[in-house]
C-alpha cells in the first residue's frame, strides 16, 4: 500500500486547518509556513478538498479557508479520496489480472487489506486528530513555562 504525499499534505493541511480554525479563516500561507508545504501545492489540495465539499473558501482580505463540516464530520479516508488519491495494495490495482490477466494467488490478501485500511481511516475524524495534538502542545507550554520560572529563581537567587 503506498500513500502519497499528496494524501498525506492533505490529511495533515486539514488538520492544521481544523486546528488553527476560529473566527477569522485561514489563509494558506500560514498552513504552508507552519507544515513546511508548498503553497502551490496547497493552492491544487484546497482546489479539490473545496470541490468535494471539505472546506469553504473565504475571498478578500481577511480571506482564507474553513472546514466545511464540523471535524467530527471529517473522515482522513474523505480527504485522501477528495484528493484523488487511491488507496490500493493491489499489484493490479484491483483489476483481478495480477497474473497473465488472472487474479493471483494473494489477490484477496491484499484486496481485503485495502478494505482494513479504509475502514479505518474512514472512522479516524479530523476531531480525534486535533484531540491528540494538543497533549503535546500543552507539554511544550509547560517546558517553555517551567523554564521561564527556573530563570525567575536564578534572578531572584543571585539578586540575593
Amino acid at each position: 500500500m503506498r500513500l502519497t504525499t499528496k494524501g498525506r499534505f492533505a490529511v495533515t493541511a486539514m488538520v492544521d486547518l481544523a486546528m488553527s480554525q476560529g473566527k477569522r479563516p485561514v489563509t494558506l500561507a500560514a498552513i504552508s509556513e507552519r507544515q513546511k508545504i508548498s503553497l502551490s501545492y496547497l493552492e491544487q489540495l484546497f482546489g479539490k478538498l473545496r470541490r468535494r465539499a471539505l472546506v469553504d473558501s473565504v475571498r478578500g482580505p481577511g480571506g482564507g479557508y474553513r472546514l466545511a463540516k464540523d471535524m467530527t464530520q471529517i473522515s482522513v479516508a474523505e480527504v485522501i479520496l477528495a484528493v484523488d488519491e487511491v488507496l490500493d495494495s493491489t499489484q493490479c490495482g484491483g483489476k483481478e489480472n495480477c497474473r497473465d490477466d488472472n487474479i493471483c494467488i494473494t489477490h484477496n490478501l491484499w484486496a481485503n487489506l485495502n478494505e482494513h485500511i479504509f475502514s479505518y481511516l474512514g472512522a479516524v475524524t479530523l476531531k480525534q486528530l486535533v484531540d491528540e495534538q494538543k497533549p503535546r502542545q500543552d507539554s511544550v507550554v509547560q517546558v517553555r513555562d517551567m523554564r521561564e520560572t527556573l530563570q525567575k529563581r536564578e534572578r531572584t537567587a543571585m539578586a540575593i
